[in-house]
């Protein structure tokens, strides 16, 4: 009688493993086997990490293995079990890999196909293609789209964690860790005599630092000390967590009246302003995205403001970015311009309330809506309209690991109102500033995410044709942009694809935005933004629209009272830490992937990134501002905090 081995792996994390009842089933080209219960006398089966394997004894030869069916029934209470894979080995000797990474809870089965990925015009057998479209069906049926707030991309249909599907749930460890941080967060920095004095203002600036003793590196010391510094202030929009917004002016706006008497001193080229900006020397940062938006109103015993600045930013002859104009308004009639030779307290005021302004439009435009929000579209969309066998579906399984979960739970206490994308900002050359390392680190890591993109897009499509004869990828990118971006009319996302090259570039955005951007404006939180006077999360003032009123106790009277400032410092603590077991970008152990030559190109994927991440750090040898959040060993592969 024929017998084929059945090896099957059983995750590693918590609660993994299962008492119930599991059975397979083998579905052949020629023929299946009987509904088979896996089971050992005397053994405890499918324990956590575990790999055990089976005879499954069989009439006659099924010929080549199409499908392996896995169903769980309860034993005594359902207890979810976490497959890795299923290895089958066939009477003659030959082996083939059924990879599934799946939970499987209740009384529920899967169907899995091998390892091999296929495009669905590939697909030739009825069998193969039914259950390709059953396994569709089914996902859309779980993965359904609700609006979250209007103006947003759309979410995932769950209001709790504990609603979504049990595959993109946090396993048990991350969901510790993530609700752990926060308390570790206040706990490791001294902070709970501070949690309990809202309203409570500090005395001075030094006062900041009883929050600030505990837990330190070399750049938010280094902030802390140089912080009221126009060095200071100008670098941050080159490197700091909002490395986004700034970009080149070619004209001022009317709403920002900055006349060249005003500024002139603080020109060292002997030009004038309008010299100066058709020279390439002048940039601006506008936050008009912001304006009319109502501040927080969290305890009715203290106001709340915001404001919508622009900054005019000079490069001075030692290639520094310095602030030489801040307007704390959209309209000149109500907001003074102020500037450098202003009174001390005026220009450090103005530009605190341009830091605050950063710090919101970070927080909920740069970091939750550009990278996490967008990340959750792309995965939404994913499961609804890319099955398992997918090459598309297994290049980017990884790049959303935890993502709708991190924002679900995100969800549950977050509400924010913004508005939405980018657009060109003239600060690709790096002869005009060259250090701006965000910008040419992220250069090197999309070239090579893109690189390895290409390789995995080009083994599967021989040519633009099977691109546009690809019904599920076309669906993907539709369903992005017609239902998860809601087309919008600025929505610049594409319905279709064309062409190899057009579908690398929209992969490339994917996993980039959901790796090395989202590490870029996530990591770096707690070196720029726990010293609370350089990002103030919440101003307790209204901006000031006179010049010659500010003082050192208006400032701290502006300022976050002592009670937000620890919970701020907490929050950006708890955001900026790696998870114990995190994945970084080019390591993919769950091996969704069988084929060689996927293989190699990630092989090559991880060499390039070690390149990457060698030239950074001999750059960063001595610097006393190191910049390393796009640092390949320093990026997760996904969107999960």
């Amino acid at each position: 009688m024929p017998s084929y081995t059945v090896t099957i792996a059983t995750g590693s994390q918590w609660f993994a493993g299962t008492d119930d009842y599991i059975y397979i089933t083998l579905v052949g080209m020629e023929g299946c086997s009987e509904r088979t219960l896996l089971d050992k006398a005397l053994y405890n089966d499918f324990e956590r990490g575990a790999v055990d394997s089976y005879q499954v004894n069989v009439g006659e030869n099924l010929g080549d293995i199409v499908l392996v069916k896995i169903e769980k029934k309860k034993y005594w209470m359902h207890d979810d079990w976490y497959c890795r894979y299923i290895t089958i080995k066939s009477p003659d000797g030959e082996y083939k890999e059924f990879p599934c990474f799946r939970w499987l809870v209740d009384d529920r089965e899967v169907v899995l196909r091998d390892g091999r990925a296929f495009l669905p015009q590939h697909d030739k057998t009825s069998v193969v293609k039914q259950h390709r479209q059953k396994e569709l069906d089914t996902r859309r049926k779980t993965y359904r789209w609700k609006e979250w707030q209007p103006g947003f991309p759309m979410s995932i249909d769950a209001n709790k964690h504990r609603d979504l599907p049990r595959d993109i749930q946090f396993d048990s460890e991350k969901g510790v860790d993530f609700i752990l941080n926060y308390s570790k967060a206040i706990e490791n920095l001294c902070m709970n005599q501070f949690m309990h004095m809202l309203q409570s203002s500090w005395s001075d600036f030094a006062d900041f630092e009883r929050i600030f003793v505990r837990i330190k590196n070399t750049i938010s010391e280094y902030v802390m000390q140089h912080w009221k510094e126009d060095f200071m202030f100008g670098y941050q929009f080159l490197n700091g967590c909002n490395p986004v917004v700034i970009q080149k002016c070619t004209k001022l706006p009317d709403k920002f009246p900055v006349t060249d008497e005003m500024v002139s001193v603080s020109l060292e080229r002997e030009l004038t302003l309008e010299q100066e900006i058709e020279a390439g020397n002048v940039y601006i940062v506008d936050y008009h995205v912001i304006d009319d938006i109502k501040a927080n109103s969290t305890d009715p015993c203290t106001l709340q403001y915001l404001a919508a600045p622009m900054c005019l930013l000079y490069k001075n002859t030692h290639n520094k970015i310095m602030p030489i104009a801040i307007q704390l308004g959209q309209t000149p009639d109500k907001n003074p311009i102020f500037l450098p030779t202003d009174g001390q307290y005026d220009w450090l005021l103005a530009k605190i309330w341009v830091r605050s302004a950063d710090f919101q439009h970070h927080q909920t435009i740069t970091h939750l809506l550009r990278t996490h929000l967008m990340t959750e579209v792309f995965g939404i969309a994913m499961y609804r309209q890319l099955p398992a066998v997918h090459p598309v579906f297994k290049l980017l399984i990884p790049h959303v690991r935890y993502t709708i979960a991190i924002n679900t739970k995100a969800r549950e206490q977050l509400i924010c109102e913004c508005g939405i994308f980018d657009k060109s900002r003239g600060m690709d050359k790096k002869e005009e500033v060259p250090t701006y390392f965000y910008r040419d680190d992220g250069y090197k890591v999309w070239e090579a995410t893109k690189s390895f993109v290409s390789d995995v897009v080009n083994i599967y499509y021989t040519d633009d044709t099977d691109v546009q004869e690809d019904e599920e990828i076309q669906a993907f990118i539709k369903d992005v942009c017609s239902f998860g971006m809601q087309d919008f009319d600025h929505c610049e996302f594409p319905k279709s694809l064309k062409s190899r090259e057009e579908l690398t570039e929209y992969l490339t955005v994917v996993v980039f935005t959901a790796s090395a951007q989202h590490a870029a404006v996530n990591f770096g939180q707690y070196d720029w933004c726990s010293w609370i006077p350089n990002a103030p999360s919440t101003m307790r003032r209204p901006p000031p629209q006179e010049k010659g009123l500010a003082n050192v106790n208006l400032i701290i009277e502006s300022l976050p009272d002592r009670g937000r400032s620890s919970w701020h410092l907490g929050a950006v603590w708890a955001l900026s830490q790696y998870q114990e077991n995190e994945l970084y970008l080019g390591m993919y152990p769950d091996e969704h992937f069988i084929e060689k030559p996927v293989k190699d190109a990630m092989q090559k994927f991880r060499r390039q990134l070690a390149e990457i991440t060698s030239g950074i750090r001999k750059r960063n040898e001595g610097k006393k501002l190191p910049y390393y959040n796009m640092s390949p060993d320093k990026i997760p592969n996904s969107v999960a905090v």
